[in-house]
């Protein structure tokens, strides 16, 4: 009778212990690693050209990946930073993607074809490509027209210079630079037609070192403000080590050469981001080419030095409203070339082609686009 009472007891807890097993199992409610079914968050990643820590453009990507994170709880996010543009953009991007993560955003203009590439390996993946032209299916491409917002500073340079040379450091002969110099040049013009705009090329996004001595060349060349499209503030330091002003740009730099900056275009993209990131969310995400205006703002000025007289904030103001509303944009005719050869006559606008795809410098630019 102790035997049949044992074997009994023995049946008993395995049947006990297959129910419990199958109850675990069955319930529905929990996922493999005890988190409640459906609480997996969405993953995002961003690939970044420079360090988080340039001051610049990849910190202004960097604080909008931040922003997401805090406005959608749901949402995971990695970075990897310093990432050339080159084959190695392809394996980071490669390795984000099969990693889970469902949107990836690559920042920027050398990523191009690498994203290209690999979102054709990963279609449930959305990839969305920093101030490039090329889309696909599950491939988008974004920016600002941070153009409108050069002009305005280029304005605050124009009233600063007593020398009338201003100096401009600047990173690659793009498009995007190239826009950047002529839209800065118009706006430093429309206040001051005597001043030239001195150009000298880098040939990098981030390397402090040659942007701070390319600034110090155009100081000793007689400029008396120096403006940039570089991702680092070592050419607004080098102004304020001579004394001498300077117009920032990404982000407000002020804390690194306050004596020296007047002002500078800033990026906005978080709001962006998290648009993006919804959609994707929701499943109503489709490829789009966006330009984002000052109107969304998505771009534009960073505060103002103490230097700056409230009249040039004034002109700037009516200027920005101008274009905040609509009723004018940078690249109205007339416009001249270097050369003096009309290339947008009066009472014309540059449509968006045209401006995705200058390859000229307008009348007051000193310099020359290397090919």
């Amino acid at each position: 009778m102790d035997k049949f009472k044992c074997k009994y007891r023995v049946l008993l807890l395995v049947a006990f212990l297959i129910a419990a097993v199958l109850v675990t199992g069955c319930g529905g409610q929990k996922t493999a690693d005890n988190k409640p079914a459906g609480s997996e968050k969405l993953k995002v990643a961003f690939v970044y050209v420079g360090p988080v820590g340039d001051a610049g453009w990849s910190y202004a990507h960097d604080q909008a990946r931040k922003y997401l994170e805090k406005e959608m709880p749901n949402v995971e996010t990695t970075f990897v930073e310093s990432v050339p543009e080159g084959a190695d953009a392809e394996r980071v991007l490669t390795e984000l993607a099969m990693k889970g993560n469902k949107v990836i955003f690559a920042t920027s203009f050398g990523y191009m074809d690498y994203v290209q590439k690999v979102a054709q390996k990963f279609p449930d993946v959305v990839f969305m490509h920093c101030s490039g032209f090329k889309t696909a299916k599950n491939v988008g491409t974004y920016f600002g027209r941070m153009y409108q917002a050069r002009y305005l500073s280029g304005i605050a340079a124009g009233k600063q210079t007593q020398g009338n040379v201003i100096g401009y450091v600047a990173a690659f002969p793009i498009p995007e630079v190239i826009r950047g110099i002529n839209a800065f040049t118009l706006g430093v013009q429309s206040v001051n037609p005597n001043a030239t705009v001195k150009v000298v090329w880098t040939n990098t996004w981030y390397n402090p070192a040659a942007e701070k001595d390319a600034a110090k060349s155009l100081l000793d060349a007689g400029a008396d403000v120096i403006a940039m499209h570089q991702d680092t503030p070592g050419p607004m330091q080098a102004a304020e080590e001579k004394g001498k002003f300077a117009i920032s740009y990404n982000t407000d730099m002020r804390s690194f050469a306050p004596k020296a900056i007047l002002t500078g275009p800033v990026w906005n993209w978080g709001p962006y981001y998290v648009k993006v990131v919804k959609a994707v969310a929701d499943k109503s995400w489709k490829s789009e080419q966006y330009w984002g205006s000052m109107s969304e703002n998505i771009v534009d000025l960073a505060p103002y030095g103490p230097m700056i007289a409230e009249d040039t904030k004034a002109l700037i103001a009516k200027k920005k409203e101008s274009i905040v509303k609509g009723e004018w944009d940078v690249f109205t005719g007339p416009i001249t070339d270097q050369d003096g050869q009309v290339k947008v006559p009066a009472g014309q606008k540059m449509s968006d082609k045209e401006m995705l795809e200058f390859n000229w410098f307008v009348k007051g630019v000193e310099g020359k686009i290397s090919k």
